[in-house]
């Protein structure tokens, strides 16, 4: 009972850091490129992710003392690669959290009317607290909360199903073909959590590699299967932050739904990379309490006051840089640790140059397309 429990434990940190807020962005690229388009950029980067993740499980096995991903990077790659890695998690918690001030703006503007700008402020009052004092059991919800999305996915899924129109789904544009990887790749994000997996598995360590193939195939069975019906429902109307347009689409009680449903699930997210930059600012760096916090509420805001309004532009680029760097580095950092690795591991993956070469192509033509297109 104890060993099924740790398996669990293990998939459910996976599913937890993998699955939040950017499932509400993947309906609007699958509307726009056609669901077809969307689809194979799901299954493409989804194998990728599938890589990764399987590459730092490996990682970890083979290194007697855990770590967490720059301390992997700067183990078998030097202190560059901690460099890099710690670039990618700045861009990405911040790109996330101006997401969130984005969509929680749009969310509550959709359920009490009124102008967004206002109530991502007023949201942005009520987070800064909670950062400031360290409240990590709020941050620890987030696990909960992810249990949460799943269930009210289903029922969304359910209750939408029957409102679904066949003709949504059929247009497709392979012009198109890579508006979805952005938001896709920031949406699978969540190698970070490899290494905590390794360390529940700590007797089990022969099943990392099933929990992190369970772990990842979950989250893109329901990315498809939401945006699919969201598209279904909604076809070219599907907006930014999928519930909204899904709740124009079914009635108020849908509104009310879906955006609490969203509202919540922004809110724990931008809170737990809230306290994830803080604590890396302030015990990896040096920063004092008061730096370490206004610099990890303020800089985000600055960016969003600035101009950065749009929801799918701000994850598609954060998912591209800060996911297609990442990706790249681990990969990097895998092909080293089979080399200069402690121990053996209880499972090892085939990574030739080839397969890494091809990988990082993929992910430096993300970016490219990102800020070219």
């Amino acid at each position: 009972m104890k060993k099924r429990s740790q398996f669990s434990n293990a998939v459910a940190l996976l599913l937890g850091t993998t699955i939040g807020a950017g499932v509400f962005g993947i309906p609007y690229v699958f509307a726009k490129a056609g669901v077809l388009v969307g689809f194979i950029n799901l299954l493409i980067l989804g194998t990728v992710i599938l890589v990764v993740n399987l590459s730092i499980g490996e990682v970890a096995l083979r290194t007697k003392k855990r770590h967490m991903l720059a301390g992997y990077a700067q183990k078998y790659l030097g202190r560059w690669g901690k460099y890099v890695i710690t670039f990618s998690v700045v861009v990405g918690i911040f790109g996330a959290m101006i997401a969130y001030l984005i969509g929680e703006g749009e969310a509550l503007s959709a359920m009490f009317g009124g102008i967004p700008l206002i109530y991502s402020l007023i949201f942005f009052l009520l987070m800064i607290p909670i950062i400031w004092f360290d409240l990590k059991a709020v941050a620890e919800s987030d696990k909960i909360v992810s249990i949460v999305m799943l269930a009210i996915i289903a029922f969304i899924c359910v209750a939408a199903f029957s409102s679904m129109d066949v003709e949504n789904i059929k247009p497709f544009d392979f012009g198109k073909f890579l508006l979805p990887y952005g938001v896709v790749l920031f949406a699978m994000i969540g190698a970070s959590a490899v290494p905590e997996m390794e360390g529940e598995l700590i007797r089990e360590k022969k099943k990392l590699k099933n929990a992190i193939i369970i772990g990842t195939i979950i989250p893109l069975l329901v990315y498809f299967i939401f945006s699919l019906v969201v598209v279904g429902v909604t076809g070219l109307n599907t907006t930014e932050v999928a519930t909204i347009g899904l709740g124009n689409a079914m009635g108020r009680y849908m509104i009310i739904l879906g955006n609490i449903f969203a509202s919540l699930a922004m809110a724990t997210s931008f809170i737990s990379l809230g306290l994830a930059m803080r604590w890396m600012l302030r015990y990896d760096y040096g920063m004092s309490r008061f730096m370490s916090w206004a610099l990890t509420c303020f800089a985000p805001l600055a960016i969003f006051l600035a101009g950065a309004r749009s929801f799918i532009g701000v994850i598609g680029i954060t998912g591209a840089v800060a996911g297609g760097i990442e990706g790249a580095l681990l990969i990097l950092t895998a092909k080293a640790a089979k080399k200069k690795g402690e121990r053996k591991p209880e499972y090892s993956i085939n990574l030739n140059w080839f397969w890494v070469i091809l990988i990082i192509l993929l992910f430096a033509v993300g970016i490219a397309y990102q800020f070219l297109f």
